[in-house]
C-alpha cells in the first residue's frame, strides 16, 4: 500500500522519485558521470539518479540501467513505472533497460559490448551482493574509468551492512583500483592504466 501510496503522490507531483542518496553523494557521483560515454546503473529504483546520470553523461552516451523490478502484490511494480517516467524526460543519449538482476545481466551482448568508463552499483548491499557486483563489473571497466559503489562505507546505523564490509575487506585492497573519492557512504574507485 505503501508504494501505490508513494506512485499517487509522485503522479500528482507531491512527492519526488526517489533516488536514496544524500545531495554531497549525488554531487560527487555526477561529477564524475560527467561527459562519460558509456555508463550502467546497477540498481535504478524510481530512476531519480538515473535521470541525472543522463543528464550528466555525454550527449551520444549509452547508459545501461538494470533493475530487476519484480512485481507487487498488484502485479505493477510502482517503482519500474516512475523511472520510465523520469528517465524519459531527459532526451540525452541512449538509455538501455535490463529488467534483470546484476549477475544475470553480464551475459547480455549490450553489457558485453563494450568496456565501460563509469558504472553505479546500488543493487544488493549484502556482502554476497556487493561480491557478485564487484567480481563481475570490475573487470569491465576501461583505463581510467570509474566505479562508485553506494552504501559502502561506515556511517552511523549501517555499519554492520555486507556491502561495507566487502567493500572495506577486498574492494578497497585491489590493486587494479585506486580510491578516489568517499563521500558519507559513497565510495568512488578509478581504474588504473595498464
Amino acid at each position: 500500500m505503501c508504494a501505490l501510496i508513494h506512485f499517487l503522490k509522485w503522479r500528482l507531483g507531491f512527492a519526488p522519485a526517489d533516488h536514496w542518496m544524500m545531495p554531497v553523494e549525488c554531487a560527487c557521483l555526477l561529477g564524475h558521470a560527467a561527459g562519460k560515454t558509456r555508463l550502467a546503473e546497477i540498481g535504478v529504483w524510481e530512476g531519480g539518479t538515473t535521470r541525472r546520470l543522463r543528464e550528466a553523461m555525454a550527449p551520444g552516451a549509452t547508459l545501461i540501467a538494470i533493475d530487476p523490478y519484480p512485481p507487487g502484490r498488484s502485479g505493477l511494480n510502482y517503482q519500474k513505472i516512475i523511472a520510465a517516467h523520469e528517465v524519459a524526460a531527459v532526451q540525452k543519449g541512449t538509455v538501455i533497460w535490463l529488467r534483470q538482476r546484476s549477475v544475470d545481466a553480464l551475459q547480455n551482448p549490450c553489457v558485453r559490448a563494450a568496456l565501460f568508463d563509469f558504472v553505479f552499483v546500488d543493487g544488493d548491499h549484502t556482502y554476497e551482493g556487493l561480491r557478485q557486483d564487484w567480481e563481475g563489473w570490475a573487470p569491465l571497466i576501461g583505463p581510467g574509468g570509474v566505479i562508485a559503489l553506494h552504501d559502502s562505507l561506515a556511517v552511523e546505523g549501517k555499519v554492520d551492512a555486507g556491502s561495507i564490509r566487502y567493500s572495506n575487506d577486498v574492494v578497497i585492497h585491489d590493486p587494479r583500483f585506486e580510491v578516489v573519492d568517499e563521500v558519507f557512504t559513497l565510495r568512488v574507485l578509478r581504474r588504473r592504466a595498464v
